[in-house]
């Protein structure tokens, strides 16, 4: 039985292959959020590729499973897979992706909690540094400001989400440019970027061999910072928005010659002082609809037995 084979070579091709085309793409930067449901749909394509292949692996290697996943098929489509033919590779493919699969769910559990953790500790400091007022609720879109030096503010994700701003960023931005870094942090809530981020992370750490997990995390910082961008950049302008960088970031040396932590913020600047050059709405689509199928190509190629011999 080659099918689970080719599933496999399917999903390998597609690790390697995926980065290489979009790193050599030329629109990433222009549509960020087409972007992000590329590299989702080849990651997602790369799981479906060794869930097919497991599970068909499975039902070959054990009755009790080949019964329950065809149990309603007809008799053709069950002699079309030819359960029962295989040797032992079917048993250790099956064994060996599973716990490819169990893997990465201590991954995404162990990221979460990590996640957690850091978001109660900040939750614990913000309540500290600025405690509820008398009679004061607590509620979703609640601004907290805080004291400090450093002009900067922030989302914090949770129940509820609190969006955060310290006082210098009061003092340093104009009423416009405070109003885009607010759309910014409330761009990244209501995209929930927080959960690509932790997903992104947990593959990569779980299998930081395979290109596209690799990729996929260090293109998730950077794509979902210039779609915040676009968010604010839609309601207040790209040249406030701009500012609003500059201003928060000045101080922090990301606009020196060495590399710091920002160093991607003069390229966003950068960017939104350039004047859009975005792709057209039928080539938005037509990219969008090309990643959807993605996943559905294994789908496709694990139906075609069955399909083939219902025809």
């Amino acid at each position: 039985m080659i099918l689970p084979a080719a599933l496999l070579l399917l999903g390998a091709l597609t690790a390697v292959l995926a980065p290489r085309l979009l790193a050599r793409a030329d629109w990433p930067d222009r549509e960020p959020v087409v972007a992000l449901w590329v590299w989702q749909c080849a990651v997602a394509a790369v799981i479906v590729c060794c869930a097919l292949s497991m599970t068909l692996s499975a039902a070959a290697a054990w009755h009790a499973v080949g019964g329950p996943v065809f149990a309603t098929a007809p008799g053709p489509v069950v002699e079309a897979y030819a359960l029962g033919t295989s040797g032992l590779w079917a048993d250790t493919t099956a064994v060996t992706l599973a716990c490819g699969g169990l893997w990465s769910a201590l991954m995404l559990a162990r990221e979460v909690a990590r996640a957690r953790a850091r978001r109660r500790l900040r939750r614990a400091e913000l309540r500290h540094r600025a405690p509820l007022l008398p009679g004061e609720e607590p509620g979703p879109g609640r601004l907290v400001v805080l004291e400090g030096e450093r002009p900067d503010a922030w989302w914090l994700p949770g129940a509820p989400p609190q969006l955060v701003v310290t006082t210098a960023a009061l003092r340093r931005l104009e009423g416009r440019q405070l109003d885009a870094v607010l759309a910014h942090e409330k761009g990244h809530a209501q995209a929930r970027h927080d959960w690509l981020l932790h997903c992104s992370a947990a593959l990569a750490d779980g299998f930081p061999q395979v290109p596209v997990f690799a990729g996929f995390r260090d293109e998730m910082h950077r794509l979902v910072e210039l779609a915040a961008d676009d968010v604010a950049s839609r309601r207040f302008g790209r040249l406030t928005t701009a500012l609003a960088l500059i201003e928060l970031n000045e101080d922090r040396g990301v606009f020196g010659p060495c590399p710091t932590a920002r160093a991607d913020v003069p390229q966003r600047v950068h960017r939104l002082l350039t004047p859009p050059n975005r792709l057209t709405a039928a080539r938005r689509l037509r990219l969008t609809a090309a990643a959807a199928l993605v996943p559905a190509v294994p789908v496709l190629l694990a139906f075609a037995p069955g399909l083939r011999a219902l025809g």
